[in-house]
């Protein structure tokens, strides 16, 4: 016990002194134990000298911070429940810690294997918000209170707004526009985002902009010219009208977040037609390849079940979509939008107009096979384009 009273006193030390470099635990009591190593180093978190814990495990890892009073404590406790060795790093020696199977501790010093001390990782991250609490649209669109403070229970839908035009940023980044970049948002709904995409590209970023919401009904519309009119959004309108029924050819910008069913490739086909260099699609309900498949007997066993079932024929769908903008040279790719801890319909596909116009011929191979394989007959936007 002396001398693991001994180990922690110089681990706090080295901390107090700035001379610690890292410490490490070891060696597991037994080999079936899932944790492994735990691993010791310095971080600064809200300007203050932190001690990170990571848990190694056999297949993951975990990380949690402490002071020194809590991770001699926190380690303490470990090497009386997992491990035999513990070995701390510091510059001006290595020190040694050795439990017996009786558990007798041995105290081992050695020369320094480091020079110099442990530079401190700042782990505290500059968030930048893309909208602020007191932008003026929020508190119209019920998102803040007149004071500018964030409704609790639109904190989500705030958090999905920062994170989308986070998103957005970094696309145009890579795409070349005119001097007025012109947006359509089809099936806009309440307008969240596009009021978010329109205060932040034109305020923010200080871009010309050109800005319309596609939306089928009447009441959210007039809502939105209202609340446009009152930010002083010149450039920002909606109308009232199908996504079929949208005729517009220029288009800089097609954005569609989860316009259901088969108005996603009504809005993809818009797209494509209009010779869009960015296309942003959240896709869902996803029922057109389904309602075809229905009754139709499956080889693949995982078809059986019927979540399975509709999960599958959703990455079918969207895959097929993705492949069809292969097709029309934009360079595609599918990922997580927002956390599904808050919604399922949480896939955004992204298609940047590609420079090369080389047609990739094994494309339409591969639309075949996927729907022999499932036993498609058609895909709708195939017939949009």
């Amino acid at each position: 016990m002396e001398n693991t009273n001994d180990f922690f006193e110089k681990f706090s030390d080295s901390f107090k002194s700035k001379e610690f470099v890292k410490l490490t635990l070891s060696k597991p009591f037994s080999k079936s134990n899932e944790l492994r190593n735990i691993y010791v180093r310095l971080v600064k978190i809200k300007n203050v000298s932190k001690l990170s814990l990571t848990y190694r495990y056999k297949t993951k890892d975990e990380v949690k911070n402490f002071s020194i009073e809590g991770a001699i404590a926190e380690l303490t406790n470990l090497l009386k429940a997992n491990f035999r060795i513990a070995t701390l790093f510091t510059i001006k020696g290595d020190f040694i810690l050795k439990i017996s199977k009786k558990g007798i501790a041995t105290l081992l010093q050695q020369h320094a294997s480091f020079k110099k001390p442990a530079l401190e990782e700042n782990h505290d991250r500059e968030k930048t918000k893309r909208t602020e609490h007191n932008d003026y649209y929020l508190n119209l669109l019920g998102i803040s209170d007149a004071a500018g403070n964030i409704i609790p229970k639109m904190s989500d839908k705030y958090r999905q707004i920062n994170k989308y035009l986070e998103i957005i940023e970094g696309l145009m980044k890579s795409a070349d526009f005119p001097n007025e970049i012109h947006i359509v948002d089809m099936g806009s709904g309440k307008g969240y985002l596009t009021f978010a995409l329109y205060d932040f590209l034109t305020k923010k970023l200080k871009l010309k902009v050109k800005m319309l919401g596609i939306e089928m009904r009447e009441d959210l519309v007039n809502s939105c010219n209202e609340i446009a009119e009152k930010c002083g959004f010149e450039n920002l309108r909606f109308e009232q009208k199908s996504i079929q029924e949208f005729e517009e050819k220029h288009i800089d910008i097609l954005i569609a977040l989860h316009a259901c069913d088969t108005a996603t490739d009504d809005a993809i086909s818009k797209g494509i037609m209009s010779n869009a260099d960015l296309i942003i699609c959240a896709p869902c309900c996803h029922k057109q390849i389904r309602q075809q498949v229905k009754g139709k007997a499956q080889e693949s066993p995982i078809l059986k079940y019927g979540i399975f079932k509709e999960r599958q024929f959703e990455m079918v769908t969207d895959t097929i979509r993705a492949l069809i903008l292969e097709k029309n040279h934009y360079q595609t790719k599918i990922f997580e939008f927002v956390s599904n801890e808050h919604t399922r319909k949480n896939i955004m596909m992204v298609a940047a107009k590609a420079n090369k116009n080389q047609l990739d011929e094994t494309i339409d191979a591969k639309i075949d096979a996927i729907k022999k394989e499932f036993g498609i007959e058609y895909h709708y936007l195939e017939k949009q384009v």
